[in-house]
């Protein structure tokens, strides 16, 4: 949201805008703008309110994220802005989550730049994927821009600059002594690994220290065994082995059942580019109108029922147990309508209304959205970068551990609130008959 946020307030058309869009013409070659619309977007100054769960907090399907209320025309015309920028970024934070589940507390980097969708793609991506977990990124750029951590390596080709390998590792080491995590595969890894350590002493006589190896290819799971026993028998215990080449959740997961001895987790394309869903589909629907003083909820109907959007002022209230060992863990969401909040909530699962779910009056429970801009202003100062990463490990504590597994996960408790279920249906019903 912090860019979103930022992008909604400098929102404006300057001239070389308006002349662009003059030029676009309709079929018939007339202008495709009239110049009152033009002129509307010369003057426009964005003044809708804009409500939105804060960064950092975990969702479920069919919740809403943003709830845009003002002129029409201005909510139409930030659609694309906030898809582009949620969607992208929810995803990724999303898959470093899940990494970081894999890593079991292990330190994961970001390691996407060079796979990334392009430029603005890398950056985004090394914001979203800290913020879902991992401990730093080798995207140096991300690292000014948003105060990430940056952390890398070199490359294989400094390595196959010089005639051998030692003789890079050496050159490194001086050139950079303070920051010597060497990569061992471009020839021999294990090979690789006793060069390392032939430099770590050297670093470590002139009061230094090697950090570690980087393994990137062939069997990670038997190599860092291997290195791991050649590094402890040399005197360098605390030395990390750190595993790239195309690491997922998956992956990290299995070589942790490997037994192998990897301590730091580079991961690059399959993070950065949401390699096994390369897509979130959110979407950004009207769902109320206000006539006459009062709102009236809209509905888009289709004949996918995933399709079907929710009508009304929606809201989602978040309950927690209030009691026992499991105090403040998630219970369940309930998205409603803000104008016909019940007394007794019972949720109903949006893709199965005969799977309801009833919630104790015990349950503690707060709404998610919560006023960010009023009259296209900023309401209160953004949280840092650090504080939203913060808040996002707070969270992912609280949930349930069953709805964290990869394989047949436990379906959180997430739906329609009943009375907004029942209208929905009713407007189905009289649409599809009408």
């Amino acid at each position: 949201m912090q860019q979103a946020i930022e992008y909604l307030e400098e929102l404006h058309f300057d001239e070389d805008d308006l002349n662009y869009l003059k030029t676009l013409t309709g079929n018939d070659q007339k202008p495709l703008f009239e110049q009152g619309f033009l002129d509307y977007l010369r003057d426009l100054k964005f003044c809708c309110q804009v409500d939105a769960v804060p960064e950092g907090t975990p969702v479920f399907p069919y919740e809403p994220l943003v709830r845009v209320q003002g002129p029409i025309l201005q909510a139409q015309i930030i659609e694309t802005l906030l898809l582009t920028i949620i969607n992208f970024q929810t995803l990724i934070a999303t898959k470093a989550a899940r990494v970081n589940i894999a890593a079991r507390g292990e330190a994961v980097l970001e390691f996407g730049a060079r796979r990334a969708q392009g430029v603005d793609g890398a950056l985004t991506a090394s914001r979203a994927a800290y913020i879902g977990g991992c401990a730093a990124t080798s995207n140096v750029l991300a690292g000014r821009v948003w105060d990430i951590p940056v952390k890398g390596t070199h490359a294989h080709s400094w390595v196959m600059l010089f005639e051998d390998e030692r003789e890079a590792f050496q050159t490194y080491a001086r050139t950079m002594p303070n920051n010597c995590v060497f990569l061992v595969d471009t020839y021999d890894t294990l090979e690789g690994v006793r060069h390392a350590v032939e430099v770590g002493k050297w670093l470590r006589e002139n009061g230094h220290e090697l950090l570690g190896v980087r393994l990137d290819s062939g069997d990670l799971a038997t190599l860092s065994i291997g290195a791991r026993q050649i590094l402890d028998e040399a005197g360098f215990e605390n030395a990390a082995i750190v595993a790239s080449n195309d690491l997922d959740e998956y992956l990290i997961r299995s070589l942790k059942d490997q037994g192998a001895k990897i301590s730091v987790w580079g991961v690059g394309t399959r993070l950065a580019t949401a390699y096994d869903q390369p897509a979130l589909g959110g979407v950004y629907k009207l769902s109320a109108v206000l006539e006459n003083g009062e709102w009236q909820p809209r509905l888009k109907l289709s004949e996918q029922s995933v399709k079907i959007s929710n009508p009304g002022i929606l809201q989602v209230r978040r309950f927690r147990r209030a009691s026992g060992d499991k105090t403040g863990q998630l219970f369940a969401d309930a998205i409603y309508d803000v104008q016909n909040p019940p007394r007794d909530w019972v949720i109903v699962d949006p893709t199965d209304s005969l799977l309801r779910w009833k919630v104790t009056p015990q349950m503690e429970s707060d709404d998610l959205l919560v006023p960010v801009l009023q009259g296209g202003r900023r309401v209160g100062e953004l949280p840092s970068i650090h504080e939203i990463r913060a808040l996002a490990q707070r969270n992912m504590e609280l949930l349930p551990d069953g709805i964290k597994r990869f394989e047949n996960p436990h379906r959180y408790q997430s739906g329609l609130e009943e009375n907004l279920h029942t209208r929905k249906e009713k407007m189905i019903f009289a649409a599809r008959n009408s």
